[in-house]
């Protein structure tokens, strides 16, 4: 009984840092985050703050998933668009890039900064947390959320194309590392401005690199099934 006290009442302090995290990070950006600007407002002394949370990366972590529940909630709808294991992937690739280049800082934080711990075990806090995220997803995609490192929850969903002989089980891994490096190259050169992308032009190079990058894969007399609409 003592423990199930302990744990609402430890769910209950995330909630109102995360909830002052997100206010921060809505006023100031996410780069802009510490500590003490989020227990100030959460009305907590720094200390406090970290009885919950290891770090500021931890923190920071944390909220920046508050963010991405338009993007899960949207994931099902554009992945129903396809026919077959390619079709739905390359659909959740557009959904993926549509909110990650609508906020890079908050996806970058998600994707690709050193959290010096086990993303897996933060996501599985998270969620013990925040269950009601997953409420009436269907359970394939719950499987791809719950997977943090993206190129295996990539590489675990484009499995079934080796069944439906649209790839070889040697590509599988190949695609999925190479179309996040794809991602990830292209989300730095937005945030870096190191080429002068608006966010369209950079999801619809972004896309257009992952689709050819799986097509030239794909078996000639399997490529005609392939018909996407990735035009945004």
């Amino acid at each position: 009984m003592s423990t199930s006290r302990k744990d609402i009442q430890r769910a209950r302090m995330w909630r109102y840092f995360l909830d002052a995290a997100v206010d921060v990070i809505e006023k100031e950006g996410i780069r802009n985050v510490t500590i003490r600007k989020i227990a100030g407002q959460a009305g907590f002394t720094s200390s406090t703050a970290y009885n919950y949370f290891r770090d500021l990366s931890h923190l920071k972590f944390f909220a920046a998933m508050r963010f991405t529940t338009d993007y899960i909630e949207d994931l099902p709808v554009y992945m129903s668009k396809g026919s077959n294991t390619i079709e739905k992937w390359l659909y959740a690739w557009k959904c993926f890039c549509i909110y990650s280049f609508e906020q890079p800082e908050i996806y970058s934080v998600i994707f690709m900064e050193d959290l010096g711990s086990t993303p897996e075990d933060f996501l599985d806090e998270y969620y013990r947390i925040y269950k009601e995220d997953l409420i009436g997803l269907p359970e394939v995609i719950k499987n791809l959320v719950m997977e943090h490192s993206f190129a295996k929850r990539s590489a675990t969903y484009i499995q079934s194309a080796v069944d439906e002989e649209m790839l070889e089980q040697k590509d599988v891994d190949f695609i999925a590392d190479i179309t996040l490096m794809i991602w990830k190259g292209m989300i730095n050169t937005m945030m870096n401005k190191r080429r002068e992308f608006t966010k369209e032009e950079a999801i619809e190079k972004t896309l257009l690199y992952v689709y050819e990058s799986v097509m030239h894969v794909i078996p000639l007399e399997k490529q005609f099934e392939i018909n996407v609409d990735l035009q945004l």
